[in-house]
């Protein structure tokens, strides 16, 4: 995987999730509850990583930063994977008052989203770009 299929197909999974948290999966007690906060960023994210790869102009001026855009995508999964488990015994699990990240399953979520996109970026085929 390059860093570009990792947009594309990390962008769609990232748009199904936050849709489907907003209809689907909006209750507190479920195993893999988002909260609005969370929904509303992972379409956000999913709109800009398909339109980093599919955008006419957009793409072409990107492309050289396709690498260095999933890797920091990957460190900042990583982050909030991590930081949801060291505020999950806070009296009020939120984070910088926008998200819950009190869900294990989301938290574990971001840790393999964050290994996925360091993967995709670093890993042996990161350097070949799919046309």
């Amino acid at each position: 995987m390059n860093p570009k299929q990792f947009l594309t197909i990390g962008g769609i999974v990232l748009l199904v999730l936050g849709v489907l948290g907003l209809v689907a999966l909006n209750q507190p007690n479920s195993f893999f509850w988002l909260d609005t906060g969370e929904n509303v960023a992972h379409i956000v994210l999913g709109v800009v990583a398909l339109a980093a790869v599919f955008v006419p102009g957009l793409n072409a001026a990107l492309m050289p930063f396709y690498k260095w855009i999933v890797v920091l995508v990957g460190v900042i999964a990583v982050f909030f994977g991590i930081y949801g488990f060291v505020v999950s015994s806070a009296p009020v699990p939120n984070t910088f008052g926008v998200a819950n990240l009190e869900n294990p399953a989301d938290n574990i979520l971001h840790l393999v989203v964050g290994a996925w996109a360091l993967y995709a970026s670093l890993g042996p085929q990161a350097t070949k770009q799919a046309m």
